[in-house]
């Protein structure tokens, strides 16, 4: 299954600190019931990189929600996988909502994120898919970035090894290192 048709748009998402000498044990249980999803079959390892760039006010205020636990929260943030400029990077709003995980996303052609970013609008070509949930995300991303002057704060980059469910994406496993 293509992994475009696996983004899960809403989800229950449970984090755990695992000690990383038990993942073997645990990724030879999950192989039993999910299969490695289709870059960690590419990459090094099981496993590829993952790169965020976040995006928040002056005063932290996404920063600040998160560390303090706020039910009703969101992040903005800038994804990417490679440095090749040829590959896409998305723009994405993720939020909690109670207890729910809900995720918007908009992938652009990397030559488009800096003027994106500065807040001009976006041509179709620039964006990788028609559909109008993804325009959506974008302009929401847009709307939040411009209504707390957010900037980028902080770059993430870490390994994911990911297992999915191959009939659809209701389960999702990943350790991230």
């Amino acid at each position: 299954m293509s992994q475009s048709h696996r983004l899960q748009q809403q989800r229950f998402e449970l984090k755990y600190l695992i000690d990383e000498r038990i993942t073997p044990a645990l990724r030879d249980f999950l192989s039993g019931y999910l299969e490695l999803d289709e870059y960690g079959l590419k990459g090094t390892n099981m496993s590829y990189p993952v790169h965020s760039l976040y995006f928040d006010s002056a005063d932290l205020k996404t920063f600040q929600a998160s560390i303090n636990g706020a039910k009703n929260r969101f992040k903005l943030r800038l994804r990417y996988y490679d440095d090749r400029p040829e590959t896409p990077v998305f723009f994405e709003v993720k939020a909690r909502v109670d207890n729910c995980i809900l995720k918007q996303r908009c992938g652009v052609r990397r030559e488009a994120v800096a003027l994106l970013v500065a807040g001009q609008l976006s041509e179709p070509e620039q964006l990788l898919s028609r559909e109008p949930r993804h325009l959506v995300a974008l302009q929401r991303f847009n709307l939040l970035q411009s209504q707390f002057n957010a900037r980028p704060k902080a770059h993430n980059q870490y390994q994911r090894e990911a297992w999915v469910s191959a009939e659809d994406n209701s389960i999702r496993v990943t350790f991230d290192r």
